[in-house]
């Protein structure tokens, strides 16, 4: 005697790929939203991509280097002397400066384009600047000694990243004399004669401090290109010896 096919075997045709379509849309649904809401999170609390357009912090950074921010810092993990941050402009610091670039490379646009799918791409660069932490709240930073050297809270620094104009030992071309504020910071580029850091722009607002709210967080890595891959240093040798200004 003839059987008949198990009940499960007898099916409508197209049934099958029809479920298995519908669980495809669904699994790729949950996969889109857990990746946008990642993405979101990792913006907003982890980590952003900022992009180098001028030459203030070379040879530390370079135009067109994309460096990886830290967004614990401050908010989490206190600021040190020393650290590369990247800040909001706190009022007429980018008057005059040219607009972040469009990447011209298909490699790094393509390279934007992914960034810009997990949140870490660079859109709002415009409206930042990125310094070496100098001076934090109650610091005395004075420049120059007569061996051309800055120092604070009265301990000189050899800083072995700053550049320095040729034929000059003098950390930068212009004397000053400043306590930070409390809850202010005093940045400096690491391409001493040409960065407008908080030296020149004393005239601002901020009256050339960058207030610690401002801070976004601290570079750690130069993620691109390749070829500049390294990690960012503090330079904690530099500022071991500097006590608290107390601020």
């Amino acid at each position: 005697m003839v059987q008949s096919p198990p009940r499960e075997a007898v099916q409508r045709p197209g049934r099958r790929s029809n479920r298995g379509a519908a669980g495809f849309l669904r699994d790729l649904v949950v996969i889109v939203v857990v990746a946008v809401l990642a993405s979101f999170l990792i913006k907003t609390f982890l980590i952003r991509s900022f992009y180098i357009p001028s030459e203030s912090m070379e040879n530390t950074l370079r135009v067109g280097d994309r460096i990886l921010v830290n967004e614990l810092v401050p908010g989490l993990v206190p600021l040190q002397r020393g650290d590369v941050v990247v800040f909001s402009d706190p009022g007429g610091w980018l008057e005059g400066d040219q607009p972040v670039p469009a990447p011209s490379n298909p490699v790094a646009a393509a390279g934007d384009w992914v960034l810009s799918l997990v949140g870490l791409s660079n859109q709002d660069a415009n409206n930042h600047l990125v310094k070496r932490v100098i001076g934090l709240p109650g610091d005395h930073v004075v420049c120059c000694n007569a061996l051309g050297q800055m120092s604070v809270n009265g301990v000189p620094l050899v800083e072995p990243y700053a550049v320095l104009q040729p034929g000059s030992r003098a950390v930068s071309g212009t004397q000053f004399d400043v306590t930070v504020p409390k809850g202010r910071l005093w940045v400096m580029g690491d391409n001493r004669y040409d960065s407008k850091d908080s030296r020149y722009q004393t005239d601002t607002p901020s009256k050339g401090f960058v207030p610690v709210s401002d801070v976004v967080g601290r570079a750690f890595v130069v993620s691109w290109p390749l070829s500049h891959w390294s990690w960012l240093s503090d330079y904690p040798d530099t500022f071991d010896g500097v006590k608290s200004g107390g601020g």
